[in-house]
């Protein structure tokens, strides 16, 4: 075989070539999404981390907006209707920054604005959805509750009917930018069953409060919605809502970014990895030329690329509008394992070093304990992947 003929060696960044299947359009969106966070997030996120906030929630509303990732993956409205693996891509290259900032960006366009695409009146719809796109308003999505998570359908929060209005009584717990929302999705259950609202921040009643001493996704907003009393006009329901299925629905979108974003996650660590093992020295030489250490970045290089191709994968199957739920419950079960598996030895390698914020594996393992709980524990998917494989339910 011939030099000009043999096959080059693997990239260490992208082993199996991932990206090289990417079509221009999304090569681009790729580009442009880490460029903008090389440029405004990366430097920043370390600090925003270890203050446990972001200082400046409507500024990066408004910077992501004109990025045109809130509602990518919308059609009208402003959204610019982009694939899915263009949408998941953007996904994965904010979540290699932060899993905070890939959930801003998730729960504005996924969870809030994704339920007034899909069930809100053509009112709604104009009314929110533009603003929301361009990052003039922020939105909030509250499901889970304190005492109903994996159980969604035990939810307490209640909506009655009161002549034309409708009154809104219930707590939600650790949803993301809460306390900075303009309007909140809220479900209720109602005589008819479980119901979408969309609820105004500023409505009487409506409290955000914001939830604080977390050791996990510091670099974001996380709040609790308390609704005493609150009363809405007719028309503040979701018309197209009906049961349990609506918000689930809703969790299945959030869901595919995430299964992208782990695998942002765990790039991001194996890359640090990587450069720290060629730059540090011990015994004479760089860590790199250990056996020990080369073990770890090649499970770490299988890792990566094993859920680079299963988001890629799932994301084909989306826009051939061939993906099951099941398909993204392999996803997010699989690709978070291996980010965590990823991050922990990426951790491991920096040694002591490992431990502060001058390198982002601590950063990112603590917080990928977030990603492996919220939209679906670990044990929700593997139960639902049981059931897909054997037909067989066994939840209870």
């Amino acid at each position: 075989m011939s030099d000009q003929h043999r096959p080059q060696a693997p990239d260490p960044q992208d082993f199996l070539a991932v990206d090289s299947t990417l079509s221009a359009e999304e090569a681009d969106i790729r580009d442009t999404v880490r460029a903008f966070a090389d440029r405004e997030l990366r430097p920043h996120v370390a600090e925003w981390f270890e203050a446990g906030t972001l200082p400046d929630p409507r500024g990066l509303a408004r910077a992501f907006g004109g990025l045109g990732v809130l509602g990518m993956h919308l059609q009208g409205y402003g959204c610019a209707g982009a694939g899915a693996v263009s949408y998941g891509l953007a996904c994965r290259e904010l979540e290699a920054v932060d899993s905070g900032l890939r959930s801003f960006v998730s729960v504005q366009g996924s969870l809030a604005m994704f339920a007034i695409h899909r069930f809100g009146s053509e009112e709604q719809k104009a009314a929110w959805l533009p603003r929301m796109a361009a990052g003039e308003a922020i939105g909030c999505f509250g499901l889970t509750e304190p005492d109903s998570g994996s159980d969604p359908g035990s939810m307490r929060t209640r909506a009655r009917r009161d002549g034309s209005d409708w009154v809104l009584d219930g707590t939600k717990m650790w949803i993301t930018n809460g306390s900075v929302a303009d309007v909140a999705v809220v479900w209720a259950a109602t005589d008819e069953g479980v119901r979408g609202f969309l609820v105004p921040t500023d409505t009487p009643g409506f409290t955000a409060n914001t939830i604080h001493r977390k050791l996990s996704l510091r670099a974001s907003i996380t709040s609790e919605l308390v609704l005493e009393g609150v009363r809405l006009p007719g028309d503040a329901l979701l018309p197209g809502s009906s049961g349990l299925g609506s918000p689930l629905s809703c969790l299945n979108e959030a869901r595919f970014g995430i299964v992208w974003g782990a695998a942002g996650a765990a790039r991001a660590c194996y890359s640090a990895a990587l450069d720290y093992a060629a730059t540090r020295e011990q015994f004479g030489g760089p860590i790199a030329g250990f056996q020990l250490t080369q073990r770890k970045l090649a499970d770490m290089v299988l890792d990566v690329n094993q859920a680079g191709l299963t988001a890629l994968q799932i994301g084909r199957l989306k826009e051939a509008g061939a993906c099951h739920r099941n398909h993204i419950s392999l996803g997010k079960f699989g690709n978070v394992a291996a980010a965590q598996r990823v991050a922990r030895a990426a951790r491991s390698l920096h040694g002591a070093n490992g431990i502060t914020l001058e390198y982002p594996v601590m950063r990112h393992m603590v917080n990928l304990e977030t990603v492996a709980t919220y939209e679906g524990t670990e044990e929700i998917h593997a139960l639902s992947i049981g059931q897909a494989v054997t037909g067989i339910p066994a939840f209870r």
